[in-house]
């Protein structure tokens, strides 16, 4: 799942970026609200974390610019206003979801995780299954045949896409776009070891098989 972190406190930034990394997530910063329009004129993320009060263009200013230009990315909206009619007017902006600060870091990966699905698949769905093979998207838990997979974040986003695709393979670079960070070297095989990875951990028979020219498919 790609995020865009749109926060101009650059520590509280770095270190949500950093903590949803650690989560499997690519994650991006701007640190304005029009950096944040620059970039996602750019690049497609599937959710943004967009704090409010930004400089140079207000969150709500930047919420209801992506509204109208139908940019799919869901919001959620952050604030350091917790009344009610902020909350009306945040979601009224066209924001998906909303939190005051402080929040609690873990209620934002579960909300951040739901709203990622919505954004890939439209469903609600939260339990992927094929050949199997399962997993349990919010307590992120993996089992094959009722076994267990001891999986890092990582190799459990592979598998999501995976299994997302239903037995369409998924091209090393939407695996990319999806699963790493911009800066990743073109050059590097982090792909490849991460496929390899989990598909020995997944065990025999093999079910993650590479279609040269095409990708991976489950």
């Amino acid at each position: 799942m790609r995020v865009l972190i749109v926060e101009d406190e650059a520590e509280l930034a770095t270190m949500l970026a950093e903590g949803l990394r650690e989560e499997g997530m690519v994650c991006e910063i701007a640190h304005d609200g029009a950096r944040a329009l620059e970039m996602t004129a750019a690049a497609s993320y599937d959710v943004l974390v967009l704090d409010r009060d930004l400089p140079l263009l207000s969150g709500d200013a930047v919420c209801r610019a992506l509204n109208t230009a139908g940019y799919p990315a869901r919001i959620l909206m952050l604030t350091a206003a917790g009344a009610l009619t902020d909350l009306v007017e945040g979601l009224g902006q066209g924001a998906d979801d909303y939190m005051t600060k402080p929040f609690s870091y873990l209620e934002l990966i579960a909300r951040l995780r739901a709203l990622g699905r919505r954004a890939s698949t439209g469903a609600t769905a939260t339990v992927l299954s094929r050949q199997g093979v399962s997993l349990d998207t919010v307590r992120r838990v993996a089992e094959r045949d009722g076994r267990p997979l001891r999986l890092t974040p990582r190799e459990l986003g592979v598998l999501e896409l995976l299994l997302a695709a239903d037995g369409a393979p998924v091209t090393t670079e939407e695996l990319k776009d999806r699963l790493w960070d911009a800066a990743l070297d073109p050059a590097t095989t982090a792909v490849r070891v991460t496929v390899h990875a989990l598909r020995r951990k997944l065990g025999e028979p093999s079910l993650v098989h590479h279609d040269p020219g095409f990708g991976y498919r489950l």
